[in-house]
């Protein structure tokens, strides 16, 4: 079956991504999927048609890389329907143990290379008056884990740039959802996908033991990649899809025990809230 859907995935070699290509390549859609090296994409999603998938070796960094992976993207498939936000990766260390360099890295693609694509993809959305945009966050953009501070400003970043993206892009009919998976079995605790801070400070045994135990669950995580890549498809043909989808029963256990204390420390200082209002 074809159908005349196009998506733009970024990240697209490994992990969820790639569960996605795959499975948009088998129900028919057209797709450009970026990754460093066009040939880890070519080798990873195996026999395709080339009139039906396009592999991009793009420079998430550089917003001239992004433009004409756009360009070459529309000049096949004709548009973009979909864009799918997937490229990034885990940074783990107390704020203290992290380099300015280990920081901005991983600024510079689990935020500004969103930023990027977003600023990418509109004019073409715009135009057409669609278009949907899917930002993958994390449940540690609303309810992180010791140890992961910098990657929870990363994705807490993405969350609070998606909600308000949203509502920016609704009078030209674009739809936008940020997405928090909880832990999918891919090669996300895998080094590859992973940065722990070379400059280890060991006094933190806390965050040492934290790191350890997220390690141990490599190959045990609960989500499953492929039921995720089908909900992306569901989302997209959804009239009316959430802005904020938490993924994964733990995504959704984490994120009502974050609610709950929310709540509970919101009410225990109220008073303190009102007291600075003008009588």
């Amino acid at each position: 079956m074809k159908t005349n859907k196009v998506w733009f995935i970024t990240g697209a070699s490994k992990g969820m991504g790639l569960s996605l290509v795959k499975k948009l390549i088998e129900k028919g859609y057209s797709v450009a999927a970026t990754s460093r090296k066009s040939q880890h994409l070519i080798d990873a999603v195996g026999h395709f048609d080339e009139q039906q998938f396009l592999p991009l070796e793009v420079d998430l960094t550089s917003e001239q890389s992004i433009r004409e992976a756009f360009e070459r993207t529309v000049a096949q498939f004709g548009k973009i329907d979909v864009l799918v936000n997937n490229a990034g990766y885990g940074i783990g260390g107390a704020v203290e143990e992290l380099s300015q360099k280990e920081i901005k890295d991983s600024f510079d693609i689990n935020v500004m290379a969103v930023i990027k694509t977003m600023q990418a993809a509109m004019p073409y959305f715009r135009q057409q008056r669609s278009g949907h945009i899917i930002n993958i966050s994390s449940i540690a953009g609303f309810a992180p884990g010791k140890g992961w501070a910098m990657y929870a400003a990363t994705k807490y970043a993405v969350t609070g740039l998606s909600e308000v993206m949203a509502e920016d892009v609704k009078e030209f009919g674009v739809k936008v959802t940020v997405v928090a998976p909880g832990a999918f079995r891919t090669e996300f605790l895998q080094d590859s996908s992973l940065v722990l801070a070379e400059k280890k400070i060991d006094s933190y045994t806390a965050i040492t033991a934290s790191h350890e135990k997220y390690a141990a669950m490599n190959g045990t995580q609960i989500g499953n990649p492929q039921k995720l890549a089908q909900v992306f498809i569901d989302l997209t043909e959804n009239p009316n899809p959430p802005v904020r989808l938490y993924l994964g029963s733990d995504a959704y256990k984490r994120a009502t025990e974050k609610i709950k204390l929310l709540s509970e420390e919101l009410e225990s200082n109220k008073n303190i809230s009102y007291s600075t209002d003008f009588n």
